[in-house]
């Protein structure tokens, strides 16, 4: 026997509200990696805020990483108040890297650290995090650069290298040691991207280059060099965008498009803010499971411009220049158990 009409406008009325309204994911700063037939998912907030997932639509929120503070949090960055910023995942040799900085909104008094792990499933028997200090400061008065947003990849040969910074002087590339946790010795350092940094502007103010979050993919024999320009967290004034160039090189120079290099300003556009989503950036890219992903966070308009999570398929032109649908920022709704 069918059921009353009634019954069913309420049924249909039911499951659209419960799918309208399911909660999405809000993070800043998202980075992924799979171990095993999970996905877990790291993000910006109290202690690393971090979820799992089998699909990549239905997050578990899995708490923190950190049940305190880094230890060396304060000393670097006086005004840290326990949101650990912009992390980044790793895998090496068996062991999980989970690199993170500390700071102050607006200062580059800073400090990038890295924790361990055997395992990201919070309920494994060998699931302990093993932080391994501070890795790199910056300094007000010493360092025009900021110690923040760090990413790994690994060259050609193996070595890793570690890419950081936001405004001042831009995007650094730093060689690490075969641990991992510490600066190569003798120290090689690179500029990978930058923006002009108008005279006059006191140096201890960020200023208006506006540049940050770096990612490097290696792809189809090339290093692809990710960074936001632009600003976050403003809401609807957010300006964040993704821009994008390459090298045959870990240690650039990174040309756009155009061929103008990204440590002089260059940077083609992969992705922009519209109407329904601004601030639209703070990228990682990775190829898993033989897909290409873009995984960032969006500012939703309808929602108060609440962050959401948003991850992206990549496609690649007849140049080798990866692009995304921006339809695909509506198409994408993560949901958060």
């Amino acid at each position: 026997m069918r059921p009353p009409i009634q019954a069913l406008v309420f049924i249909t009325s039911l499951i659209f509200t419960t799918a309208t309204h399911a909660k999405q994911v809000s993070v800043h700063d998202p980075v992924l990696a799979k171990e095993g037939n999970t996905f877990y998912l790291f993000s910006t907030g109290p202690g690393i805020t971090f979820y799992s997932s089998t699909d990549m639509r239905d997050w578990k929120e899995e708490g923190r990483v950190f049940p305190g503070e880094p230890a060396w949090a304060k000393k670097a960055a006086p005004t840290f108040n326990d949101h650990i910023w912009a992390p980044d995942i790793s895998f090496h040799n068996g062991k999980y890297y989970l690199y993170y900085s500390v700071s102050g909104f607006g200062k580059n008094t800073s400090g990038i650290g890295v924790t361990t792990n055997a395992t990201l499933n919070p309920r494994a028997a060998n699931y302990q995090w093993q932080d391994q200090g501070m890795v790199l400061q910056s300094i007000p008065g010493r360092d025009n650069w900021n110690a923040i947003d760090p990413n790994i990849v690994a060259d050609s040969g193996g070595t890793p290298w570690m890419s950081f910074g936001s405004f001042w002087s831009g995007i650094k590339l730093v060689k690490l040691d075969a641990s991992r946790t510490r600066l190569a010795e003798p120290q090689a350092w690179h500029t990978i991207a930058q923006r002009t940094r108008p005279a006059g502007v006191p140096e201890e103010d960020a200023g208006p280059a506006e540049i940050e979050a770096p990612h490097i993919l290696e792809k189809n024999g090339y290093y692809y060099l990710f960074v936001s320009w632009g600003l976050c967290c403003k809401k609807e004034a957010s300006t964040y965008h993704v821009v994008m160039g390459r090298s045959k090189g870990v240690t650039g120079p990174y040309l756009d498009r155009a061929g103008k290099d990204m440590a002089k300003g260059g940077g083609s556009l992969l992705i922009e803010g519209n109407a329904q989503w601004k601030g639209v950036g703070h990228n990682s890219a990775y190829t898993i499971d033989g897909k290409d992903l873009l995984v960032m966070h969006a500012y939703e308009t309808a929602d108060n411009y609440l962050q959401k999570l948003k991850i992206l398929d990549m496609k690649w032109d007849k140049d080798g220049w990866p692009s995304v649908d921006p339809k695909d920022l509506d198409r994408y709704q993560s949901k958060q158990q």
